[in-house]
């Protein structure tokens, strides 16, 4: 198949220009963080499918992910991009205003898969003044993982929200046997930073606006603070974080924790390094069963949730041989996807749920896919079609910090100082009423440049 680079033509006309014209072979290159041996041999052998079926050879080039970005200025100094680039959000607007990546490419691959084929909140997370930065490829969203079949004994509703949450602490919360949550409260890890994120979106809070730093709503920040309260006071003493929560959970003493999609395979017994120890039997799938998750969840003050994701993209160089590349691109994602989101599928939602004629197609593919380490199995077999659809359909509403008011980069380095974290956790351990906390939040993040 050939796919070539026309612009501002209508869709019958571009199909019949891409089928009447040829793009000579090219060589190109693919940088991707994706550097794991099995991965990449994945990704070499998609590379391969896609030589024999267009001629342009691709050579797939391993990059640590916190080397990118510097690895990509300089490149981008040196006139020496490569023509794709595989990565994570924080880098599609800010490589699209520095000219590090051909936008034009990028929509227009976009439009010619069909952009309704690609869930929203990924696409919207990229979307330019006029188009698209990069084009999305896979992506997952934070999870509130939940005991289904203590919900349901009990009579409760899903936590969907914060009074849910709530509703089910108080019935559910009965420690050491069980408690209600698992919370993280180690302000010096990333994990507790990604979960308060979360949370904050959930009630629609954000430190920043169009303009840069916004001052949190005190009112909305309030129910925050205590929401966070509520789930810390149902939580085990100590310092908190994935490692506490994932454990407790796979003992059956916890009734909800918050944890990313990688957890999937590890709760059906796939993972010897982290079996489920609810029964004698580590490769039981019995704590899958009685699993539910949540990915969109919404407090008081927004009654439309939102979830937190991470996606990853390809972007299209402005150094690139660019018909070549975006043939690369689209080949990934349409003959070759099966095979992209094959190289994690526990953490690669597919973002291209299918195609015009069959609009499930890689949705329905992604679930066949086997997950785990030390045993395969596929997602569809481990968990209910209900729970499949609820993990791909976060990612219609994706969110984070900053990216739709063109601030992610402000909003990254607030997240990274930790001062949120710190003030929460002083909250919680009532050294501060919310309305100082509320303050000192201000006081720090309004300082941030």
């Amino acid at each position: 198949m050939t796919y070539l680079r026309v612009r501002h033509l209508g869709s019958a006309a571009m199909a019949l220009a891409l089928s009447a014209m040829a793009v000579q072979a090219e060589d190109i290159r693919f940088w991707t963080t994706e550097e794991q041996p099995e991965r990449l041999a994945r990704q070499e052998a998609m590379a391969a499918d896609f030589a024999a079926a267009t001629g342009h050879n691709v050579e797939v080039i391993p990059v640590t992910e916190s080397d990118l970005g510097t690895r990509a200025t300089a490149a981008f100094a040196a006139g020496d991009l490569p023509d794709v680039i595989y990565h994570p959000l924080q880098f599609a607007l800010p490589w699209a205003e520095a000219g590090i990546l051909d936008t034009e490419a990028a929509t227009d691959v976009i439009e010619m898969l069909g952009g309704d084929t690609f869930a929203s909140g990924a696409l919207e997370m990229a979307a330019t003044a006029d188009g698209y930065a990069s084009v999305p490829v896979d992506g997952w969203t934070q999870m509130i993982v939940y005991r289904k079949d203590l919900f349901d004994a009990a009579g409760l509703e899903p936590p969907t929200t914060y009074a849910n949450v709530v509703a089910a602490l108080e019935a559910l919360h009965n420690p050491p046997e069980v408690y209600g949550f698992v919370a993280a409260t180690k302000v010096d890890e990333n994990f507790m930073s990604q979960v308060l994120e979360h949370v904050f979106l959930a009630n629609g809070v954000s430190p920043v606006d169009g303009d840069g730093f916004a001052a949190l709503d005190e009112a909305a920040t309030t129910e925050v603070l205590e929401f966070y309260k509520a789930i810390a006071e149902a939580s085990p003493p100590g310092e908190l974080f994935w490692e506490q929560s994932r454990t407790l959970y796979f003992s059956g003493n916890a009734a909800m924790i918050i944890w990313s999609p990688f957890i999937l395979d590890e709760l059906a017994g796939l993972r010897d390094s982290a079996p489920p120890t609810i029964n004698d039997d580590p490769t039981s799938s019995e704590l899958a069963s009685k699993t539910g998750i949540v990915t969109n969840f919404a407090g008081p003050s927004n009654p439309d949730g939102a979830a937190w994701a991470d996606i990853r993209y390809f972007g299209i160089t402005s150094d690139a041989a660019t018909d070549a590349a975006m043939e690369f691109v689209q080949f990934s994602m349409s003959e070759g996807y099966e095979q992209t989101l094959a190289i994690a599928p526990e953490g690669k939602f597919p973002v291209r749920r299918g195609t015009a004629d069959n609009p499930t197609a890689f949705a329905d593919i992604w679930a066949t896919l086997p997950v785990g380490v030390d045993r395969k199995a596929p997602l569809g077999d481990l968990y209910e079609a209900s729970m499949i659809e609820e993990i791909v359909g976060g990612l219609d509403v994706a969110q984070r910090w900053g990216v739709a008011e063109g601030q992610l980069a402000l909003a990254s380095k607030m997240v990274n100082s930790q001062a949120i974290n710190r003030i929460v956790r002083q909250f919680i351990d009532g050294e501060i009423d919310a309305s100082a906390a509320v303050a000192a939040m201000n006081d720090e993040l309004g300082a941030i440049e």
